[in-house]
């Protein structure tokens, strides 16, 4: 099925620390075959490897991971620019989210809100 949604690192930490609400929507995922974006910078803000990186590792293993190529990494550099932001991770999931016009998951959703109205396209955006 077609990404609707791109995780940012929030969701992943919500994962790691069990969150009902995040785990409600995410077995809703699971159920409708509905497999998020997760773009790979998020993955680095998250990741730490070992047992602690069990239900990470789950949730990755259903999503699809989207390189930080050199096109994406200036695309993202430029946002950031824009909306005179410092984080090009944050900048790289809104960016997935309006390539695919999917809603983005973010425990940060004025971060990305500003993100989204500097790149002047309209994104939807759940809080976590």
């Amino acid at each position: 099925m077609t990404a609707l949604f791109v995780l940012d690192a929030g969701a992943l930490v919500a994962t790691d620390r069990a969150d009902r609400r995040w785990l409600a929507l995410w077995d809703y995922f699971v159920r409708h075959e509905i497999v998020p974006r997760v773009p790979a910078g998020v993955v680095g803000q998250v990741w730490r490897g070992g047992p602690r990186s069990v239900r990470v590792a789950r949730v990755l293993g259903a999503s699809e991971v989207r390189a930080l190529d050199d096109p994406r990494a200036r695309a993202a550099g430029e946002l950031c620019g824009k909306a005179r932001t410092s984080d090009p991770i944050d900048a790289s999931v809104v960016l997935e989210a309006i390539a695919v016009e999917a809603t983005i998951i973010t425990s940060d959703p004025a971060d990305m809100r500003h993100l989204a109205d500097a790149a002047g396209v309209p994104v939807a955006i759940v809080p976590l």
